[in-house]
């Protein structure tokens, strides 16, 4: 429980991700009436700041900033100010900077409010149409293939079906080639450019996204969410054995009164059976080093 001082408030406040009209009345007040105003980028907000009427301290908090940073906030806010953090756009903290002063701002007892908005990851979820029983929000996707294919694998095998990533207009399309390539059967919702004027979203497989954003020409402009819906035929279950190959074809052998080679071949139209031809003989193999 947050100790009851007379420190002041952190507030992570939402902004927009590209239409000023979404800034909630309640974030545009706090931004209004905290003594400083932490951003990712202070150039960057003074334009929306200018555009919401709002003039306040800005402070900068980016990523290169923010670990010596955070003992100065920390400083202000035990003196009894309020400070507001925002980001470039949306909710702080989601793949942006944030984190180390929330984290100190925690372990001194001051008392941190969350104030709600835009979120483009959830947006983009909110509007895919994919499986959201549950999500798995990655961040950027990453730029190198051995990474990538890293990241499919887990994909593949994950508990949930629908992943969220973050992109860059100047990588999106070697990230849509990769899944193509790899083969996935996926199905994406690449959104663009969210709640401005031009707004567009890609659906399909990569291949069809792919071609779309050709359609669009101009696909290297705005920042992407990609949205990925793993298609069940294409996960990976992993098996839970309940014991070794092993014990199974020697269990067979003696049950059927047969050799290892009939014991592999009752087996396998065993729909119990959780192992492979592969792994029945080379478990046979393994009997027959060890006795003979």
């Amino acid at each position: 429980m947050e100790q009851q001082n007379a420190a002041g408030t952190l507030y992570i406040v939402a902004t927009p991700i590209g239409n000023s009209r979404d800034m909630s009345e309640r974030g545009r007040e706090i931004l209004e009436t905290v003594d400083i105003i932490a951003a990712e980028d202070t150039r960057r907000s003074v334009v929306l700041l200018n555009k919401l009427g709002i003039r306040n301290d800005l402070s900068a908090n980016h990523k290169f900033n923010e670990h010596g940073k955070a003992r100065w906030f920390l400083a202000q806010l035990l003196e009894g100010k309020s400070i507001a953090v925002i980001t470039d756009a949306g909710t702080p903290c989601i793949s942006d900077p944030g984190n180390e002063l929330i984290k100190t701002a925690v372990e001194n007892g001051v008392r941190v409010v969350g104030v709600p908005g835009a979120c483009a990851a959830v947006t983009a979820l909110s509007i895919s149409g994919f499986d959201l029983s549950t999500f798995f929000f990655y961040g950027f996707f990453p730029r190198e293939n051995a990474d990538r294919r890293r990241v499919l694998d887990m994909m593949r095998k994950g508990d949930t079906a629908t992943y969220a990533f973050y992109e860059s207009p100047k990588r999106i399309m070697g990230a849509v080639e990769f899944l193509e390539d790899a083969g996935a059967d996926v199905r994406l919702c690449l959104c663009n450019d969210m709640t401005k004027l031009h707004e567009m979203t890609f659906r399909g497989t990569p291949a069809e996204v792919k071609a779309q954003l050709l359609a669009k020409g101009n696909y290297e402009k705005g920042e992407y969410a990609m949205i990925v819906e793993v298609q069940e035929t294409y996960r990976l279950r992993e098996v839970e054995h309940i014991s070794s190959p092993e014990a199974l074809l020697v269990d067979c052998m003696v049950r059927g009164d047969c050799t290892a080679k009939d014991a592999i071949k009752l087996l396998l139209k065993d729909e119990n059976n959780t192992y492979s031809k592969n792994e029945l003989y080379a478990a046979s193999l393994n009997l027959k080093n060890r006795f003979g």
